[in-house]
């Protein structure tokens, strides 16, 4: 489980509340930090929804990833809507969560879209997600893995 999202509620677009440690156990997590007013985020979302289904929701094998939305709209209503209008079926925190305020300071969030990926301990594998995603596409998920830890030593995609 990612330290840094223990004891949280996450929530899928459809409303449904899960347990933080339970979602997040043993998988590479994607903190994705976007909002649905911001253009970049607008064309980067869709492009990471295709990444994560190719990895999660098709795969014969899903990947042991799992991506965290953490919303810098203005409001829960403008979250809700962007998570339902672009989003995959991955997880979010909640608006309300004053924690996604520290989640950006912490991973030095300053323009949005960012995609840091982490270890299960919170350290960062790379803040640059977004970045390899459109470079290497599907490839990038296999570097990510073998810097996460010996977890997952034995994925292959």
């Amino acid at each position: 489980m990612v330290d840094v999202l223990v004891g949280r509620r996450l929530v899928t677009r459809e409303g449904a509340t899960v347990e933080a440690e339970v979602a997040l156990q043993n998988k590479v997590v994607a903190l994705y930090f976007a909002a649905g007013r911001c253009a970049p985020s607008r064309d980067f979302t869709p492009l990471l929804r295709e990444f994560y289904t190719a990895l999660v929701g098709e795969a014969r094998q899903p990947a042991p990833f799992e991506v965290v939305f953490v919303s810098v709209d203005g409001s829960a209503q403008e979250m809700l809507d962007f998570m339902r209008e672009l989003h995959g079926a991955w997880l979010a925190l909640p608006f309300h969560d004053p924690y996604r305020h520290e989640l950006k300071k912490r991973y030095s969030v300053t323009a949005t879209p960012k995609l840091v990926i982490v270890k299960q301990s919170g350290e960062v594998i790379t803040n640059k997600g977004r970045k390899q995603i459109r470079e290497r596409g599907l490839a990038c998920f296999q570097n990510w893995v073998e810097a996460a830890d010996d977890v997952f030593q034995n994925f292959s995609g």
